[in-house]
């Protein structure tokens, strides 16, 4: 996939973790709230309608404030590619105020971890600047963390997830 630096952030990692893991935690509402957002911020609630055009809304807290985030599934490829906005919500509605796409992409990787990168998509240099300067590498670095651990507790032994 093709990265426009002028609109576009990436983070790449390997995670320790089968891709059916990793999966699992993106596309079940119940994984969210172990990794959605950096400690000691939090998700108190996450619907999740893994279809395009399903939606894709959480809520978090920060800092003592509610933050709601809506959204839809743009694409789905099971197992490997996850591409969700807040561009639009449910019914196709455009947001007032958007503000990225996300696009997750994962693989296998030789020792049956997964290769995972995560993709943020901004309509404009600004709101990429503006997405940098919030901290998006250490943010999201701290998500794949967060993704990680948390994934291991649900892997079976033998690889398969639990």
């Amino acid at each position: 996939m093709e990265l426009d630096p002028q609109t576009d952030l990436r983070l790449t990692r390997t995670l320790d973790v089968p891709r059916r893991a990793v999966w699992d935690c993106w596309t079940k509402a119940e994984h969210i709230p172990h990794f959605f957002v950096p400690r000691p911020h939090s998700v108190t609630d996450c619907e999740i309608d893994l279809r395009v055009g399903g939606r894709f809304n959480t809520t978090f807290m920060v800092e003592g404030a509610e933050m709601r985030n809506e959204g839809v599934f743009l694409d789905i490829e099971n197992g490997r590619r996850l591409v969700f906005t807040d561009s639009y919500t449910e019914g196709w509605k455009p947001a007032a105020d958007p503000f990225m796409t996300a696009i997750l992409l994962l693989d296998d990787t030789p020792d049956g971890g997964t290769a995972y990168t995560a993709i943020a998509r901004h309509r404009s240099p600004e709101a990429r600047k503006s997405h940098e300067d919030m901290g998006f590498h250490d943010g999201w670095g701290t998500v794949a963390d967060q993704l990680e651990a948390y994934a291991k507790g649900l892997v079976a032994p033998g690889g398969g997830a639990g």
